[in-house]
């Protein structure tokens, strides 16, 4: 994995968790789950930043963002016991598999 995808990998995670915790605030009315929430959003638009270096904007928030919401969808659901049914896991298999169509066959693409 080269260093673009290592920063966005981390992107990913940061705002996975900041996501997470942005439901433990309750609306910022918790300081300790607002404050994890801020850093992890602080965290994740720096790596993302590091990212738009090198891969294009687009290509990145694309990567970024479906990552994510699948991400975040998985811990909703393994965590805080939302349930998906089964027009939502078809939709996130879409998003995964735009994504994978975008890093495996798209040009703008850094390999």
């Amino acid at each position: 994995m080269n260093s673009n995808y290592a920063f966005l990998f981390v992107a990913i995670v940061a705002e996975v968790v900041a996501t997470s915790f942005l439901k433990g605030s309750e609306g910022f009315t918790r300081l300790w789950p607002a404050l994890a929430s801020m850093a992890g959003y602080a965290v994740a638009f720096y790596f993302l930043s590091l990212t738009l270096r090198t891969v294009p904007t687009g290509i990145a928030y694309a990567i970024w963002s479906g990552v994510g919401i699948v991400l975040i969808s998985l811990v909703s659901w393994l965590w805080f016991g939302q349930k998906l049914d089964a027009p939502a896991i078809a939709g996130l298999g879409l998003i995964i598999a735009g994504v994978v169509v975008v890093n495996v066959f798209s040009k703008s693409v850094v390999h």
